[in-house]
């Protein structure tokens, strides 16, 4: 039996984006059940980021409610800055703070590059990077006030090439700038922020003509695998006051979690002007993975790079 205490959220309140389904129900549904006051936000629309529903939200509200929990169902569109807002100002209004942000909600617009465009690019911009931005900066006053907060962006494992949905691999390539960044003005106010990189089987990962999945219908244990629960206890630790990490990127999903980092080689450093011949000859040493570092921020990496 393990002797870690439970790990419990209450006098919390959560806002969840995107939490009517998929991902962000199970992320809601386990915030709840560890004592958080939840708002469930979610447009409602489809996975391409059309039309609006308001019941996904409503239904995960009922299930909280159903099992004992406490929550309110937000239909604000974070594809929008005034929808951000409108999004903070329910959980204010309805709980009097907000502890937690898990930006969550997304859309995905399958799209080969140059077919992908200005529209594809601009609507999944529009949810996953500014709704992310405008959701955060909309609760940042009230976390600063009260000297806590907890951050939680998504990117994807689609950063490391994902050519058949470019729009969304570029703004979940965003988010981990966004996090990193807000990481080091974060800390000095008690709140932490830190990047999830899920690994299930959602809305918007899959499609009738990309399903982006390496399993088959038939294959029950891989899909069973990949449920979205399976992540949310990530989420969880990451959402919780006794979490102590910064500007991390976490991988979760098919029972297994990880840590994400950004590294550096330690290269070849030239004693003279550098000449392309001096890079063509030195080509094996710039790109020696041996001794490789993992920078903490900017100024880290400036020290070491500029280093004799």
């Amino acid at each position: 039996m393990s002797s870690t205490p439970d790990f419990r959220f209450d006098g919390r309140v959560a806002v969840v984006t995107g939490a009517g389904r998929g991902l962000g129900r199970a992320h809601a549904l386990l915030l709840a059940e560890r004592g958080a006051k939840v708002v469930v936000n979610d447009l409602g629309g489809t996975k391409e980021g059309e039309g609006s529903d308001r019941g996904p939200a409503n239904d995960v509200v009922a299930e909280i409610t159903a099992k004992g929990g406490t929550a309110v169902a937000d239909t604000s569109d974070v594809g929008s800055e005034q929808g951000c807002h409108a999004l903070v100002d329910t959980a204010v209004a309805e709980f009097g703070r907000v502890d937690i942000i898990v930006n969550n909600a997304g859309i995905s617009r399958f799209a080969t590059f140059p077919e992908a465009d200005a529209d594809n690019l601009e609507r999944t911009l529009d949810v996953h990077l500014r709704g992310t931005w405008h959701t955060t900066r909309a609760a940042w006053p009230h976390m600063v006030k009260q000297g806590y907060g907890r951050v939680i962006t998504t990117t994807s494992t689609g950063m490391f090439g994902l050519p058949d949905n470019l729009a969304y691999a570029t703004a979940k390539g965003a988010l981990i700038g966004f996090t990193r960044s807000l990481a080091m003005e974060a800390a000095k106010h008690g709140i932490l922020v830190n990047c999830l990189a899920p690994n299930a089987i959602t809305r918007p990962s899959t499609s009738a003509a990309k399903p982006n999945i390496t399993t088959t219908p038939q294959d029950e244990a891989q899909l069973q695998a990949m449920r979205t629960e399976l992540v949310a206890p990530m989420m969880a630790y990451l959402a919780h006051e006794d979490c102590q990490v910064n500007g991390e990127i976490l991988v979760a999903g098919a029972r297994r979690f990880a840590r994400w980092f950004l590294a550096v080689t330690p290269g070849h450093a030239t004693e003279g002007d550098p000449t392309i011949e001096d890079i063509a000859e030195h080509w094996a040493e710039i790109n020696d993975q041996t001794g490789y570092y993992i920078p903490e921020n900017l100024y880290d990496w400036a020290g070491r790079f500029m280093r004799p």
